[in-house]
Formats: C-alpha cells, structure tokens, sequence
C-alpha cells in the first residue's frame, strides 16, 4: 500500500510528493527543493522513516518542478526520469532558472523515459503513466489504481486548469488529456496537484468552471 509524503517547495510554491510502501523503497514526484531547508527536510523524512529512495519522476519539466533534481543526483546517485518530449524544457533550464532568479550549475538529464504503458515499479507498487499534454509537451500523470489516487501535476487543479500561454501549451489539447485520460477514472479517485489542495475527479467532474 502506497503511503504518500506531501512537501511544498520553492518560491513557486511546488506540491513534490515522496511515495512509499511496506518495502521502504520511494519514489519521489518532482522534486521542487531548491532551498537548503527544503533539502534537509527531504533527507530528514526519509532518514527518520528508514527509506530507499529508488527513482525521482516528473510530471513534467517546467522550471518549478525540477529545481531539487541537482540535490537529487548529488544526494541519492538518481537521475531524473520524464517523458522524452519533455527534453526542450531541460535544455533550455538554465536559462529559464536564471530569469526566475534560480543558479542552476547542472542540469541532470534523463537516461530511461517514461511512456503510457509501462509502468513505474517501486518495491510491491505500480504507477500507471498516462500520457497528458496540453499543458506542456511532456506532461504526464501517475495513476495507482488500488490506492485510487492519481498524481496530476500541472494538468488538473482544485477548481482550476493548467495554463496554456506557455510554450508547447494546448488549451484543446489539455481539455482532451483531462476528458479522456483523467475524467474516465472513477469519481472517488483523489487528485494529488502540483501546487494546492487535493481534490477528487468527481468533485472536479461536478465542479470545475473551465471543464463543461
């Protein structure tokens, strides 16, 4: 059974998330931790909880979202894995961290892609990879079907969307990736975003102004 560990980092105000099971092997979910604090706050959960951290995951690759993944390698010996369309945004980090203020001395890069279909293994646990872009190119989601729960990260919000005025955004793009791959999952499901509240499909289903 997946146990899951919410931190909100950086000046962004990013929702990374530490996924954990009986086995003591984690995953952590974009990792936004660029400050020291922030870092220290990481290594002291997963010291004190006696955990392995195996893999570091990205919905997607956008600036916020990838600012702990230096600390990341540095600290554990992981590299980052995201879907190969979310290659652009890597190359261009520096240079995006810098207009936001963020020094960015090396960006690691991916050796192993995640795709729709193949699966994100941790100890006794699975994430199912949904494919979701409209947002950014790249974007995807990790689903755990038993645990019925669903990672989104900047595809779905409580009450909101994800911004498309950004390079490679979508709005019809995004409004099919929820449609089809996010609304046809069942109503209970809680939706863990990348910055705010959790919320479930169905609320969003009944609730969101921008999906009718």
């Amino acid at each position: 059974m997946i146990r899951i560990k919410n931190f909100t980092s950086n000046g962004l105000a990013v929702n990374s998330y530490l996924l954990f099971d009986e086995t003591l092997e984690c995953v952590i979910v974009d990792p936004g931790c660029y400050e020291p604090a922030e870092q220290r706050e990481v290594i002291r959960f997963i010291e004190e909880n006696k955990l392995k951290l195996v893999k570091n995951i990205l919905t997607h690759c956008h600036i916020d979202h990838i600012l702990g993944n230096d600390f990341i390698e540095k600290t554990f010996s992981l590299l980052p894995e995201y879907h190969k369309a979310s290659e652009p945004f890597i190359l261009s980090a520096r240079e995006i961290g810098g207009s936001f203020g963020y020094q960015m001395n090396t960006i690691p890069t991916a050796t192993n892609f995640l795709q729709e279909g193949t699966p994100v293994l941790f100890g006794n646990s699975s994430l199912d990879v949904l494919e979701t872009p409209g947002h950014a190119d790249g974007s995807v989601c990790f689903y755990a079907p038993e645990e019925g729960f669903v990672i989104t990260g900047d595809v779905l919000f409580k009450d909101t969307i994800g911004r498309t005025d950004l390079p490679s955004g979508n709005f019809d793009l995004l409004m099919s990736s929820i449609r089809e791959k996010l609304f046809t999952l069942p109503d209970e499901t809680v939706v863990y975003p990348g910055h705010g509240p959790e919320t479930t499909i169905g609320f969003e289903k009944a609730n969101n102004p921008f999906i009718r």
